[in-house]
Order: structure tokens, then C-alpha cells, then sequence
């Protein structure tokens, strides 16, 4: 998990293939069919740092059980380019994710990930804040 949280972290194209299966399967609330590879990570990544360049992930806690990971993320940057359609606020986002994998030949062979949106829709300005 901790090369996982460097590839992130970095983009870094060659790490993403050294963690990342090429068969991994990933569901993300972004893209309706799931995506496959380290080359579907690394379109979810281009589409998070358009919006966020800045944008970080810091691992807060993990639970493994078998060949899964129950990870539980702070997602930090600022909001410099259009997100789902919501220009650029220049606002700071802090906000959490909770996501699975699912682990074989100590590659990410599989992802469900829930980021909090609705915090991010909220601290970028689109939705009101509670």
C-alpha cells in the first residue's frame, strides 16, 4: 500500500505498472463502466489533478483481511481547474475516502473506491455547505 499511496502521489507511470495488475478491474464513482489497468488508474489520476494539480492523499488507516485492504484516505488540494463541470473556485479541499482492494502476487488486482463528492462538491462552492 505504501508504493500504492507513491504512485498516487507522484502520477509516476512506471510505479502504476509495477503495483497495478494489468488486469486490475477499478469502480469509481466517476466513470460508469468500471476501468482496467494501470492505464484506467492513471485516467482517474489525470482527472483528479486537471482539477486538483495539487491534490494528495494521505493513507490514515489500513484493515487487511486475506488478500483485501480496507483503506481509509485524507484527500487535500485546491480546486485550480473545472470539476464535473464546476469551474475552478481556487477553494481547499480536505476530504475523506474509504477504499477496498483487492490484492494478488502483491499487485492492486481490484479497487472500489468512496471518496466523499458531496464534501468536495461542497467545499469547491457547487452544493451548499451543511
Amino acid at each position: 500500500m505504501n508504493r500504492f499511496v507513491e504512485f498516487i502521489n507522484t502520477g509516476n507511470e512506471d510505479l502504476a505498472r509495477e503495483v497495478i495488475s494489468p488486469d486490475a478491474v477499478f469502480h469509481a464513482p466517476s466513470h460508469p463502466e468500471p476501468l482496467r489497468g494501470p492505464d484506467g488508474y492513471l485516467e482517474v489520476l489525470g482527472m483528479m489533478r486537471s482539477a486538483f494539480p495539487d491534490v494528495q492523499w494521505t493513507l490514515e488507516e489500513t484493515v487487511t483481511e486475506g488478500d483485501t485492504v480496507a483503506a481509509r484516505f485524507t484527500m487535500r488540494g485546491t480546486h485550480d481547474g473545472e470539476f464535473f463541470g464546476i469551474p475552478a473556485s481556487g477553494n481547499k479541499i480536505s476530504v475523506q475516502a474509504m477504499n477496498f482492494y483487492h490484492l494478488a502476487d502483491g499487485r492492486i488486482v481490484g479497487e472500489r473506491g468512496q471518496p466523499d463528492l458531496l464534501g468536495v462538491m461542497q467545499q469547491i462552492g457547487a452544493l451548499p455547505a451543511p
